[in-house]
């Protein structure tokens, strides 16, 4: 998981970057800890008043009963949170774990098949569709891989733990509305240990907020329509200021000489996403020029009238539009987005 950490100083700068990592859930950023976590009460008594709380809320007892009574926590979820805030693979080993040549190649099978879908969701959405589709690939190996949790289980332990216990108790009781409004029924819904579901991996309030019925059956299915999932990608990106007018950014070059004015003047920008922190202000393409930098390649930086920031993953560095920060409120992470923007390269 993201932490909040201090400002850092010049010789960290790349590798804070390259460890903003951690958050691994689809369609919405998890926070970091709520507050310095106190020991958690007997899980028993901490379900008794959840369930006072659910019926406070006007949950009906047959929901109740089928959905949170006789819990139990899953020791492996604790243990899969905790390791996420350990995990700092360099980002060549990320990328290349979840960007093979077999993930490109089926990414290029779906495009052809799904042609017209896409097509629609462009027009649409205003998503390019090698967006949408490298995010289906990371997120669910192209629906292939959705978890197998039970989300009530899964929530319930995390909103009991009390690392992040405010943010996964509001996801349980999202999943609660789910499950009234007749989206899905307690026994199917699964997905991650955190909670994710579906071919997109949604938190149960970006399902509530996000999700599309672009099938037109009545039922926004991000499980097993890949019109529907699909369509509420590109609805995610859209609603988070994706516009279909600029690309991600563009893989650089930096001389040594730009370093040291990037380290020295550029402050990280306050959000609440924890990755954002660790890229520096937007200025124009025209100054990134000006100050030596180069597309990969060696040619020079486009000459378009475009702002954009700069995210060093240590191997590799980036200048990035307005539309990175949509991938980023999808998972806010550089080494994901990154990756998500590289294989939409592969994918064009």
């Amino acid at each position: 998981m993201t932490r909040c950490r201090q400002r850092p100083t010049p010789r960290a700068w790349r590798v804070a970057a390259a460890t903003a990592v951690l958050v691994l859930l689809g369609g919405h950023p998890i926070p970091a800890q709520d507050a310095p976590p106190q020991p958690a009460q007997p899980f028993d008594t901490w379900l008794t008043a959840l369930i006072a709380e659910a019926r406070d809320r006007g949950f009906a007892d047959d929901l109740i009963e089928a959905a949170l009574a006789g819990l139990e926590p899953l020791e492996r979820v604790i243990q899969s949170d905790r390791s996420q805030a350990e995990l700092t693979p360099g980002f060549e080993q990320y990328r290349s774990r979840r960007m093979s040549d077999a993930t490109v190649r089926q990414g290029r099978e779906l495009g052809r098949e799904h042609a017209a879908l896409l097509s629609r969701i462009e027009q649409e959405y205003g998503v390019q569709r090698r967006f949408v589709l490298a995010i289906w690939g990371l997120e669910s190996r192209f629906g292939a891989i959705q978890g197998r949790v039970p989300i009530f289980q899964a929530l319930a332990t995390l909103a009991w733990e009390p690392r992040r216990a405010a943010f996964f108790r509001g996801e349980l009781f999202n999943a609660l509305t789910m499950v009234r409004r007749g989206h899905i029924d307690v026994a199917t819904m699964t997905g991650s240990w955190a909670g994710a579901m579906g071919q997109t991996q949604f938190m149960p309030s970006s399902y509530l907020e996000y999700a599309q019925d672009f099938d037109g059956d009545g039922r926004r299915d991000i499980w097993t329509s890949t019109t529907d999932a699909l369509a509420s990608i590109a609805n995610y990106l859209r609603a988070h200021g994706w516009t279909s007018r600029e690309t991600w950014g563009r893989e650089v070059s930096v001389p040594p000489s730009a370093r040291t004015v990037i380290e020295r003047d550029i402050p990280r920008r306050a959000s609440g996403c924890s990755a954002r922190r660790d890229m520096t202000e937007r200025r124009p393409l025209a100054d990134w020029d000006a100050m030596g930098l180069r597309l990969a390649g060696g040619a020079p930086l486009p000459t378009a009238d475009l702002a954009a920031g700069l995210v060093d993953v240590g191997e590799r560095q980036f200048l990035v539009y307005p539309n990175y920060d949509a991938l980023l409120a999808y998972n806010c992470a550089h080494y994901y987005a990154l990756t998500v923007t590289l294989l939409a390269e592969r994918l064009r």
